[in-house]
Parts: C-alpha cells; structure tokens; sequence
C-alpha cells in the first residue's frame, strides 16, 4: 500500500497480485485504513465503491 498526497492517490496491492490505484482519497482516510483494525472491513466500508479505481497490474 502507498499513498500520494499530493495527488490524493492510494495504490494497493491486493493478496492475488493485483494492484489497484484510488483516485480523490483524502489523506484523512489513509490515515484511517492503516490505523483501521480490520483493515479489509475499513477498505469495504470506506474506500470500495466510492472512489474511483483503476487496475495497474495483475
């Protein structure tokens, strides 16, 4: 998992290998995921779904 604030970008690689990248993400919840306990469950609720994604590798 990275983030780039400048551009409100996470990219995360997922357990199969593939590697997605997050548009519009506020530093906010960046902060939020890593500190989230569990982290899927905080990635399902609040980022899945309601920014836009691009898949940058498999």
């Amino acid at each position: 998992m990275g983030y780039d604030g400048a551009t409100k970008t996470l990219e995360i690689e997922f357990q199969s290998g593939i590697v997605y990248q997050y548009s519009g993400v506020p530093s906010k919840v960046h902060a939020e995921l890593i500190r989230s306990d569990p982290i899927g469950q905080y990635f399902s609720d609040k980022i899945r779904n309601r920014f836009q994604a691009k898949q940058v590798a498999s």
